[in-house]
C-alpha cells in the first residue's frame, strides 16, 4: 500500500531511492526444490513446463494458505515461502514443517500417479527476516537477512523427499515430531563451516502431541472427511464455507429476490434525488456549492448557450420597442434610449457570435472567449441588458406629463369589456391619451422585462431575485403614484394588473431555482463523471505501469488482449542471451547490528546498485534486454525473448548483453568509489533455448527455464571476481563482433561435466571486428575457388 501510494502520487526529489523494507521477528523460512526438474523439463514442451510448473506451485498455494504461510518467490523450479508474516503467529515452525511435509506428499502423489522421477527437498531455518522490494523494475516481494540464507542453505544440505530443519527451528516444535540427525554439514560446505547443526523429520505421521486446531494436520475440522491425498493436492481446504457447526453453508435468512431489488432501486433513486442532492452540496436558498472549490469550477465552466441567450434577450428588446413604438407617440427620449440600447446589444451579440470567426479581429476574439470563461463578466453584461430594456419600457415615462387628462373636445368611447379606453377628437385628428394607453402597456413591459432576466442561465437565482424585486418595485412605485394622483381613473384594473406581476415574478424566481438548481447538479454530475474518467484512465496508467514493474511488456499485452484470462502463457524461445550477476562479497558486508538498523542500511545500499542496474536498461543499446528477477545480491536478465529483440542476423541482443555486462561492472566501480566500499561482480552469459511462461494466478511471476538458464547460472557461480564467464557459443558471436575476449580452459560444471570457457575483457573494436569479416570473407572465397579444382572438399577443407 505505501509503494502504491508513491506510485500514484509524484516522485519525490531525494538523493537515495526509497526503500520499501520491514523488519519481522520470530519467522520461519522455508525453502523447496524440486529434484529432478531440469531434465524432466528438456523432455517436454513449452506448454507441458508451464503447465506441470503452474499446476504443482497452485497446489503449493493451496497448502501455504492452509498451513498459514505466505509464498515470497519462485525461482525457476524453488518455492519459498515464510511462516509468521505479516500477522505474527506462535506456531509458525509447527506450519512451515506441516507444509513442507505435505509439499513432499504431493510430490510422491505426483511420482506415482505420472510415472515422472520428481522429488522435493525441502529447508526450514527459523530467525528473523528483513521484507519488502528492491529496485526499480520486475517488483517482487522478497525477504533477505543471514537467517534467509541460512535457509536456503538448509535446502541446498538437504535430502530429497525429508523436512530438513535447524536447532533453532527444533527449539520451536516443543516436541512435536519425532526428529534424528540431518548431518547437514556433510552435504554443504556452508553449514559446515558454520558449524550448524541439522535435523530431519522422520517421515510419517510422527506427531508426538495433539496439536491445536490451527491448519495443522491434527485437529483439522475442515479436512477430517478428506483424505491426505486429495488435501495435498487442494482439495478440501480449511477456507471453504462452513457454518458454527461446521456442517455446509451459513443457516443466514436470505433476503427476498424481490424486495432485495425494490430495496437497491430505493436507494439509487435517493442517491440520484435532486432535493437530496441540493441538501447534500448546495447551501439553501442561495444555491452556492458547498465546496468552495467545486464553487469555482463551476465559475470558470464554460456555457455554451451564452450566445442564445444574448440572442433572445435581443428579440425580446425589440418586442418591447416595436410594442411602444406601435401604441405611443415616440419621443425623443426614446429614440435616443432605443438607438443606444440597440448599439450595445448588436455590438454584445455580434462579438459573442463571431467569437471562432477568423476574420474578426482577434482582440474581440480574445474577448469573446474571455465572457464566455469568465462568469463574472457575462453576468456583468447580462445585467447590462435587462437595464436597457428597462430603462427602455420606462422612457415613455417622460412624456406622460403632458398628457396627462386629454383636451376640451374630445369624445369619451368605451369599449363594452371595459379592457381599454380610446379618445377621438370631434373636430381634430385623432389623439391618444398617454397615460391610459402607457397604464394598459406598462405590465405587459414590465414583464417582457422579467423574461428577459430570466432568460439568462447564467445568473444566479439570488442576483434574478436582485433584478426582478427591483424592476417589481419599481412598477409598484409609479403604478401607486399614478394612482393616487389621477383620482378619477378606474383603480381596480391597475391593482388587478400589480397582482399579476407579483405573482409572475413569484412564478419565474421558483423557475429560476428550480433550473439553477438542475443545472448545477447536471455540472456536479458531469464534474463526478469527469472525475471518475479521470480517475479511470489514473488507474488504467497505473496499473499498466505496475503491471510492467510485474510482467515484460509483451506478455502483458498478451494477458490483456486474451480473451480467455485463465489462459497460461508460454512460449517457447529459442536463441536467448541469459546473464548472471552475482556480488558474492555483499555478503561480508552485510552484518545485522544496532548500529546499520539491523541490516536494513546494508539493504539501502544493495537497493542503490540495483535501481542503478534498472535504470541502465531505460537506454537504447539494451531494449534488447528485459529483466527478470534479481534475488539477493544475484540479478537475472536476458535478451532475444521476443522477435523483435531477437536478432538472428547481427545478433544485436547478445552485443547488447555483452555491452550491458561491462557496464555494470562500470557502474558497481563507481558506486564504490562514491560509498567507500569494494564490491565485486561476478558475471556469467550462456546463449540458448528457453522456455517462457508466468506461473501463479493471484500472484503471476515471470520466469524462464531451460538448460541454456542452468548454464548461465554455472557460468555465473563457477567464475571469477570481476569477470566475466561466457560459452563457447557466446564467444564464437562476440569474437566475430570485435570483442577481446580470453580463453579460461577447461573448468568442471556442475550437472555438466568438463566445458571450455572464456572470459570477456573489454569492449568491441570496431577496427578489429572488420579485419575479422574481411578475413572470413577471403576464407569462404579461397575455399570456394579451391572446390572448382575438385581436388579437396568443401568440408574438409
Amino acid at each position: 500500500m505505501e509503494m502504491k501510494a508513491d506510485i500514484a502520487g509524484k516522485p519525490k526529489d531525494t538523493m537515495f531511492h526509497k526503500i520499501y523494507i520491514q523488519r519481522h521477528e520470530n519467522v520461519s523460512i522455508l525453502f523447496a526444490d524440486i529434484c529432478g526438474f531440469t531434465s524432466l523439463s528438456d523432455q517436454c514442451t513449452a506448454e507441458e513446463v508451464v503447465k506441470l510448473l503452474n499446476k504443482l506451485f497452485a497446489c503449493f498455494d493451496t497448502l501455504a494458505a492452509e498451513h498459514h504461510c505466505l509464498r515470497i518467490k519462485l525461482l525457476g523450479d524453488c518455492y519459498y515461502c515464510v511462516s509468521g508474516l505479516p500477522e505474527p503467529r506462535p506456531d509458525h515452525a509447527r506450519c512451515c514443517v506441516e507444509m513442507g511435509l505435505d509439499m513432499i506428499s504431493a510430490i510422491t502423489l505426483y511420482r506415482e500417479v505420472g510415472a515422472v522421477n520428481v522429488n522435493m527437498r525441502v529447508g526450514i531455518h527459523t530467525g528473523r527476516v528483513h521484507c519488502g522490494v528492491l529496485g526499480l523494475r520486475k517488483w517482487q516481494f522478497d525477504v533477505w537477512s543471514n537467517d534467509v540464507t541460512l535457509a536456503n542453505y538448509m535446502e541446498s544440505g538437504g535430502i530429497p523427499g525429508r523436512v530438513h530443519i535447524t536447532k533453532e527451528t527444533l527449539d520451536c516444535l516443543d516436541d512435536f515430531y519425532e526428529v534424528e540427525e540431518g548431518h547437514g554439514g556433510e552435504r554443504n560446505a556452508y553449514l559446515k563451516e558454520h558449524n550448524i547443526k541439522t535435523y530431519l523429520i522422520v517421515p510419517g505421521d510422527t506427531c508426538r502431541g495433539n496439536i491445536p486446531s490451527s491448519g495443522l494436520r491434527k485437529g483439522l475440522p475442515a479436512n477430517g472427511n478428506v483424505s491426505k491425498e486429495m488435501r495435498v493436492m487442494g482439495h478440501g481446504s480449511q477456507h471453504g464455507k462452513q457454518n458454527k457447526l461446521g456442517f455446509g453453508e451459513t443457516t443466514e435468512a436470505k433476503k427476498d429476490p424481490e424486495d432485495e431489488v425494490n430495496e437497491y432501486l430505493m436507494r439509487a433513486i435517493d442517491a440520484r434525488s435532486i432535493d437530496q442532492l441540493r441538501t447534500e452540496y448546495c447551501t439553501p436558498f442561495i444555491l452556492t456549492f458547498r465546496s468552495p472549490n467545486v464553487e469555482e469550477k463551476y465559475s470558470r465552466e464554460r456555457d455554451r448557450m451564452l450566445s442564445a441567450y444574448f440572442v433572445c434577450s435581443g428579440f425580446v428588446y425589440m418586442v418591447v420597442v416595436i410594442a411602444i413604438a406601435i401604441t405611443l407617440y415616440g419621443s425623443g427620449y426614446f429614440y435616443t434610449c432605443v438607438t443606444v440600447s440597440i448599439l450595445v446589444i448588436a455590438i454584445i451579440n455580434g462579438i459573442l457570435l463571431a467569437e471562432k470567426n477568423e476574420t474578426v479581429p482577434q482582440c474581440l476574439r480574445d474577448f469573446a472567449v474571455h465572457v464566455f470563461e469568465n462568469r463574472g463578466v457575462a453576468q456583468a453584461l447580462a445585467t447590462c441588458v435587462v437595464f436597457l430594456t428597462f430603462v427602455t419600457a420606462l422612457s415613455p415615462l417622460l412624456t406622460l406629463e403632458g398628457g396627462r387628462v386629454c383636451g376640451n373636445g374630445t369624445l369619451f368611447t368605451e369599449w363594452p369589456d371595459n379592457s381599454s379606453v380610446t379618445f377621438q377628437s370631434i373636430d381634430t385628428p385623432v389623439n391618444v391619451c398617454y397615460y391610459t394607453v402607457f397604464a394598459d402597456l406598462f405590465p405587459v413591459l414590465v414583464m417582457l422585462v422579467m423574461i428577459t432576466c430570466a432568460v439568462y442561465q447564467i445568473l444566479t437565482s439570488v442576483f434574478k431575485v436582485a433584478i426582478l424585486s427591483l424592476v417589481v418595485a419599481c412598477y409598484l412605485a409609479i403604478s401607486i403614484y399614478e394612482a393616487v394622483h389621477e383620482r378619477d381613473v378606474e383603480l381596480t384594473g391597475r391593482w388587478l394588473a400589480g397582482v399579476l406581476v407579483v405573482f409572475f415574478m413569484t412564478c419565474l424566481i421558483a423557475h429560476s431555482q428550480h433550473t439553477e438548481a438542475t443545472y448545477r447538479l447536471d455540472f456536479l454530475w458531469k464534474l463526478q463523471a469527469t472525475e471518475e474518467k479521470e480517475e479511470m484512465e489514473h488507474l488504467k496508467a497505473y496499473n499498466q505501469k505496475l503491471l510492467a514493474n510485474i510482467l515484460p511488456e509483451h506478455v502483458a499485452a498478451h494477458f490483456l488482449s486474451t480473451v480467455n484470462s485463465d489462459e497460461l502463457y508460454h512460449e517457447q524461445c529459442d536463441f536467448v542471451c541469459i546473464m548472471f550477476a552475482s556480488i558474492p562479497n555483499f555478503s561480508e558486508f552485510y552484518v545485522e547490528l544496532e548500529a546499520n538498523n539491523e541490516g536494513v542500511e546494508c539493504l539501502r545500499l544493495l537497493n542503490e546498485i540495483i535501481a542503478d542496474f534498472d535504470e541502465l536498461l531505460a537506454e537504447e543499446p539494451y531494449k534488447y534486454i528485459e529483466k527478470i528477477k534479481s534475488t539477493g545480491a544475484t540479478y537475472m536478465a536476458a535478451s532475444g525473448l521476443t522477435k523483435s529483440t531477437c536478432d538472428m542476423k547481427d545478433y544485436k541482443h547478445v552485443t547488447a548483453m555483452a555491452d550491458y555486462a561491462l557496464r555494470i561492472r562500470e557502474q558497481l566501480a563507481s558506486v564504490n568509489e562514491h560509498s567507500f566500499n569494494n564490491f565485486r561482480l561476478r558475471v556469467g552469459i550462456n546463449i540458448g533455448p528457453v522456455v517462457a511462461g508466468v506461473i501463479g494466478a493471484r500472484k503471476p511471476q515471470y520466469d524462464i527455464w531451460g538448460n541454456a538458464v542452468n548454464v548461465a547460472s554455472r557460468m555465473e557461480s563457477t567464475g571469477v571476481l570481476d569477470g566475466i564467464q561466457v560459452t563457447q557459443e557466446v564467444r564464437d558471436i562476440l569474437i566475430a563482433k570485435g570483442y577481446p575476449l580470453t580463453c579460461r580452459g577447461t573448468i568442471q560444471v556442475k550437472g555438466k561435466g568438463s566445458m571450455v570457457t572464456y572470459f570477456l575483457d573489454g569492449p568491441r573494436d570496431p577496427t578489429k571486428a572488420s579485419i575479422l569479416n574481411d578475413i572470413n570473407e577471403e576464407r569462404i572465397s579461397s575455399v570456394n575457388n579451391f572446390n572448382l579444382d575438385g581436388s579437396v572438399s568443401s568440408k574438409k577443407t
